[in-house]
């Protein structure tokens, strides 16, 4: 509207301001992990909040992950909302049986007399020579296995719709949030970690991918940085005369065939970027879509890029090689256009 103020945030700011939003609201939400509290929490999700709320509300716990998220699920089978943060989506081994055997079955398992409101945020992503424990993302783990909501915001605007989603949704909600895209100080700075923001609540749909870019000529399909990477491949292609059009997927679980496969049948081409491991993953799982779902709409094989079945290397130079960018997306779609 005209005369509207845009109001930019970073992703982390946009995402502390719609857990404060939502603790206001709501008097059973509340926050636990490792230094979410005075330090606000190493990536920022939980700036300010402990100021507001104090420490029965953001509540700073032990380095114990299978403790506090085991808390959080009792907490929310009484009738709670917690939102409980895992520092690095890495550190998830310590603490599986509390995700999967406890946070995801429960529900099912009770025949849904048990609902566990829980929101389970936690850092992925490479890029900072973090090495193989500190640097993975990790969404087709956690997509697989049934009775979890998984989400992966690339935006400040979806990261703070889509957390008031996460924490509103009855069900388990695993919320991925990329570092890079956080926009704090002590990383590299990138635009698209900064975005328009409004100060009200709202929401945004988990399971609804976004087409960012409209396109006629090839199809990619991104999740967080490497949406942003496959936008950038897209103006060097626009210079090639190629069209890209480019969805950024959002959410792993609900995953949104419908506008993954009208896509494809605008373009007849489809490259899946993915900075999580090549083999068994979401390139794999929107591959095989393509197949079942459109292979007729399909004019060249669907082609994938991810990380290498390797764990993430220390060394700048090699955790480059094995990271997706958009240079390498150009390559590929130059490729698939050309067969």
């Amino acid at each position: 509207m005209q005369g509207t103020k845009t109001r930019l945030l970073t992703g982390n700011k946009a995402m502390a301001e719609a857990i404060k939003l939502e603790m206001e609201r709501d008097p059973n939400v509340f926050v636990m992990g490792e230094d979410v509290g005075v330090y606000g929490g190493i990536f920022g999700s939980t700036e300010g909040l402990f100021q507001q709320f104090g420490s029965d509300r953001v509540i700073d716990t032990p380095i114990s992950e299978t403790a506090f998220i085991g808390a959080a699920v009792g907490a929310a089978a009484e009738g709670m909302r917690p939102i409980v943060e895992l520092m690095f989506v890495d550190f998830f081994g310590v603490c599986m049986d509390q995700i999967y055997n406890h946070m995801a079955k429960i529900p099912y398992m009770s025949g849904g007399r048990v609902k566990l409101p829980i929101v389970l945020m936690t850092a992925v992503g490479g890029g900072y020579s973090d090495a193989a424990q500190h640097s993975q993302t990790l969404y087709a783990t956690f997509a697989h296995l049934p009775g979890m909501k998984v989400v992966a915001p690339s935006t400040p605007y979806d990261l703070k719709g889509m957390m008031i989603s996460a924490i509103r949704d009855d069900n388990p909600v695993v919320f991925m949030f990329h570092k890079t895209l956080q926009g704090l100080g002590w990383m590299d700075q990138l635009d698209a970690s900064v975005g328009h923001v409004p100060e009200e609540a709202y929401t945004v749909p988990l399971g609804k991918a976004n087409v960012v870019r409209e396109g006629k000529d090839i199809t990619i399909v991104g999740i967080q940085m490497t949406t942003h990477h496959a936008l950038e491949a897209a103006k060097k292609l626009e210079q090639e005369g190629i069209e890209a059009e480019v969805i950024d997927l959002r959410s792993l679980v609900p995953l949104d065939r419908e506008t993954i496969l009208q896509s494809i049948k605008k373009t007849h081409r489809l490259l899946v970027v993915d900075e999580d491991y090549l083999s068994y993953g979401m390139t794999a799982e929107i591959a095989a879509i393509a197949a079942e779902e459109g292979l007729y709409d399909l004019e060249a094989p669907v082609k994938r890029l991810a990380v290498p079945d390797v764990p993430i290397p220390f060394s700048r130079p090699l955790e480059q090689f094995v990271l997706p960018n958009a240079e390498k997306i150009y390559q590929e779609a130059i490729k698939l256009v050309n067969e």
